[in-house]
């Protein structure tokens, strides 16, 4: 049982770390930078935690925060958008053929010019879960580290960057931060038992071992009781931001006792493989939207190589359709879950030695 000391410790820092998450969110989202909320806690916890303060999320607080936002992604699904699911098969097998070439090309890279052995080099690649990956790590005794990093880094960049490129290219608009009053009285029965359902999947989700089952258990509840007209309640605006600054925190805290001089070590080889990540994106996002109708940077969120997590709460700020995005990303994750562990124990196996070659025979 946890000491009163250690609690008050942790309830210390969860503290100063939402305080360093929400001043950084606020004073982006303000500035009108699109997903601002998110990207600038990440960026203020993340160098809060390099400059050495003690930032941390408990697992317990990440849990309940990970059922919110399924639920709150799951509430801006309507009738019309479950309808466009039609179009989804084609989009998915260019996204499966565009992971493959993802976790093919950051292999090489690493490798090649960074040195790498083949199995650190495509578990830092691949775009999977960060748990499941560092699970492998260990298992197949990669450079633990040097995945964390270069993984950690990749989703900082996306989640940041990709807001900002979207919009310098004039894909997004700027989303400032704004406070909508409630016209109608907010309905707490029909929001009780939207609570109530996604928070029952979303633990079943999470006992069965579903990828995500927390965040993906309520947010497929959710979409379901929204999409069917069932349920036509919305999360406030106040806990949208609240969740949109809170999963930065989350993000930006992974920097937590990293020495600075080890993360510049492995930087140059996160920029590259990311580099070489988003080229094999932006390939496979244009060679659809030549095909189906579909916006570009919607195309670019679903298929952007991040923690789903993150791209899913990006959706969400940049006003996406998460039915479009979610179900890209859990192909994804799906696909890369089911052929990791065969691909990283077929790298790590021990090469046969290579036979002698014959002694040329002796001539007189």
């Amino acid at each position: 049982m946890p000491q009163p000391e250690s609690i008050a410790v942790t309830i210390r820092r969860l503290a100063e770390t939402l305080a360093f998450a929400a001043v950084g969110g606020v004073s982006l989202g303000l500035a009108g930078m699109p997903a601002g909320l998110l990207s600038g806690a990440i960026l203020a916890v993340a160098a809060a935690a390099l400059a050495g303060r003690p930032m941390l999320i408990p697992t317990p607080f990440m849990r309940v925060l990970m059922v919110l936002i399924g639920i709150s992604l799951g509430s801006v699904v309507t009738p019309e958008t479950v309808q466009g699911m039609a179009a989804y098969p084609l989009s998915i097998f260019v996204l499966v053929v565009s992971t493959i070439f993802i976790g093919v090309g950051g292999t090489f890279y690493l490798r090649a010019l960074h040195g790498w052995d083949t199995t650190t080099a495509y578990l830092a690649a691949v775009p999977g879960g960060l748990s499941q990956v560092l699970a492998l790590a260990i298992e197949f005794d990669a450079d633990v580290r040097a995945v964390a990093i270069v993984q950690s880094i990749r989703v900082v960049i996306i989640a940041v960057g990709m807001p900002a490129g979207l919009a310098m290219l004039g894909l997004v608009g700027a989303t400032p931060v704004a406070v909508v009053a409630a016209a109608t009285p907010f309905p707490f029965g029909e929001a009780a038992i939207l609570v109530a359902a996604s928070t029952i999947v979303a633990v079943l989700a999470f006992i069965v071992r579903f990828p995500g089952g927390l965040m993906f258990g309520s947010m497929l509840t959710s979409a379901a009781l929204h999409g069917s007209g069932l349920i036509h309640v919305a999360m406030p605006w106040w806990i949208t931001y609240s969740l949109m600054i809170a999963f930065g925190a989350v993000t930006g805290s992974r920097f937590a006792n990293t020495p600075l001089r080890m993360l510049l070590r492995y930087i140059g080889a996160a920029i590259g493989s990311f580099a070489v990540a988003m080229a094999i994106t932006a390939i496979a996002a244009v060679v659809l939207v030549n095909i189906l109708s579909f916006p570009i940077a919607e195309v670019m969120i679903a298929f952007a190589p991040g923690a789903v997590d993150a791209m899913m709460l990006l959706a969400l700020a940049l006003h996406f359709n998460p039915v479009y995005v979610g179900a890209h990303h859990l192909t994804r994750i799906f696909f890369v879950l089911l052929t990791m562990p065969f691909i990283a124990r077929r790298a790590s196996a021990p090469k046969p030695p290579k036979p002698p070659r014959p002694s040329p025979p002796f001539q007189d």
